[in-house]
């Protein structure tokens, strides 16, 4: 949700649409520079919080961070701004920070993980004592990009020095245009347990509830409304009757806009309520 007007806004606007949680950016998500949070602003956002009901906050870092970045200058200026992610979340009670793994650009895949692995060491490093944590995100693939394959993120997890301090956020449209097919029962449980045997389920903390407007495998990061998309509706059906997953928050990520008169956001949740079983 948009925090235009205060960060308080994004709740209101979260609870208009009919959401349970709420995601949304500290900053400016294309600009590396950020003013300070007043502690009004603060104070504001966590009452807007219990006045509204809204529960699990998450964060999403900025789009021109990269930390599989070959080239040290923006390697360097990636972490510092991910440790400033990290102190504005924390500042603002929000417990996690979403974050596309990197983009090898110029190197290769197995130098692009390395790099993450050492950044995500030394932001640890810098921000030992916040609760605030980083979740990963699976990515489709496109470019460079990396965290689109199950091992690239188990790959991370088992390189940096404290694991622990790391999640997944689980992106449906990512992990469909990534190639990892969901819209029969037999290909959503197959996936499913290959992430399991990879990375483990248990570390999913969050998902991203999205279609697809690519195809499977395309490896085009581009969203669709629910159902309104290549991955249909089967998948989510799927998704949301697993007891396992019934604490984790589910944020959508779908484009805005309006059909009738009714924002997408709402439509999009009338459609996932409906898909949950009885």
């Amino acid at each position: 949700m948009s925090i235009a007007g205060g960060y308080y806004k994004a709740v209101e606007a979260a609870r208009r649409a009919g959401c349970d949680c709420v995601q949304l950016f500290t900053k400016n998500n294309n600009q590396w520079r950020a003013k300070p949070i007043e502690p009004e602003q603060e104070v504001q956002f966590q009452a807007a919080l219990t006045d509204q009901g809204i529960g699990h906050p998450i964060a999403h870092d900025s789009y021109l961070i990269n930390m599989a970045s070959p080239d040290n200058a923006l390697w360097k200026k990636s972490i510092d701004a991910f440790v400033i992610e990290l102190q504005r979340a924390e500042q603002l009670g929000i417990p996690q920070v979403v974050a596309h793994p990197g983009a090898f650009t110029t190197s290769s895949e197995s130098k692009g993980l390395q790099r993450i692995i050492r950044a995500l060491n030394e932001v640890h490093k810098q921000t030992v004592g916040l609760s605030a944590q980083c979740l990963l995100e699976t990515t489709a693939g496109q470019g460079s990009n990396l965290g689109w394959k199950f091992e690239h993120l188990a790959t991370l997890l088992d390189g940096v020095r404290d694991p622990d301090r790391l999640g997944i956020c689980f992106d449906t449209c990512h992990v469909f245009a990534a190639g990892y097919p969901m819209s029969t029962e037999k290909d959503y449980k197959a996936t499913m347990r290959a992430f399991n045997k990879t990375v483990g389920v248990k570390k999913i903390r969050a998902f991203h509830l999205n279609d697809s407007l690519k195809p499977l495998g395309s490896r085009v990061d581009r969203h669709a409304a629910i159902g309104h998309g290549e991955m249909g509706l089967e998948p989510f059906r799927y998704l949301l009757s697993e007891r396992r997953f019934r604490q984790v928050p589910m944020y959508l990520e779908t484009p805005k806009g309006e059909e009738k008169g009714v924002e997408w956001d709402v439509i999009n949740l009338q459609t996932l309520r409906k898909l949950i079983p009885g």
